[in-house]
């Protein structure tokens, strides 16, 4: 059986991913901030792990609570939104929280995972977004647009690193995606994205290993 790490798995693309793998047969542990507060993922019958992604420490010590068992996919989707515009110091700091959650954290947790991941010759995935795209022409959002470059560099410098290792990554735009981040104005249902997003990453080439591509693998730019 197959075996699937999904981080902030709570709502939203998270929980989508976790049910879509569940429902076929994978063993899925799925991580949230506050396992109480997360009642639809705990009905799907996957391993809920509380962790939060802003203690480091928590981190560094959580693959030790997967009990060394080999990883055939590690999806670092847990991620915030704050500090749109950076006018203060409290604005400063909100910034840095995000940054920390959405690049430092899951670049570290990939770093930590990889002996379980190479186990399986498996894969990562980081959902990312078209913001982090210094392409991008929408603006706002300062802090969470700075935290997905930065997750796009971090995870493409891995890839880099890691190419004569048996490990692929892939990051991933899923869309602007009907979820609470995304909101109701959205165009794209969060089960479609994820289905699209599963697809791609089934069958990313090594080759390719840390690339940036949406939920349809159409390549988008840095």
């Amino acid at each position: 059986m197959p075996r699937v790490l999904v981080t902030g798995a709570g709502r939203g693309i998270g929980l989508e991913f976790a049910r879509q793998y569940a429902a076929e047969g994978w063993e899925v542990v799925a991580t949230v901030r506050e396992p109480a507060k997360a009642p639809e993922l705990a009905a799907l019958g996957v391993t809920v792990e509380g962790l939060d992604m802003r203690d480091f420490g928590a981190l560094e010590a959580f693959p030790e609570r997967l009990g060394g068992e080999p990883l055939d996919l590690f999806i670092a989707n847990a991620g915030i939104s704050r500090a749109k515009w950076i006018r203060s110091r409290e604005d400063a700091e909100a910034w840095q929280e995000v940054h920390g959650v959405n690049s430092v954290a899951p670049t570290l947790l990939a770093e930590l995972l990889l002996p379980l991941v190479e186990a399986t010759g498996g894969r990562m995935a980081a959902i990312s977004s078209r913001m982090g795209s210094i392409d991008d022409s929408s603006g706002g959002y300062i802090g969470y647009r700075a935290s997905k470059a930065a997750l796009n560099a971090a995870w493409r410098a891995l890839a880099l690193g890691w190419r004569e290792r048996p490990v692929t990554l892939v990051l991933l735009h899923p869309g602007w995606v009907r979820t609470d981040m995304g909101g109701p104005q959205a165009p794209l249902p969060v089960g479609a994205s994820v289905a699209g997003m599963r697809r791609v990453i089934a069958g990313f080439p090594r080759s390719e290993s840390g690339a940036f591509v949406d939920y349809q693998g159409e390549p988008v730019p840095w």
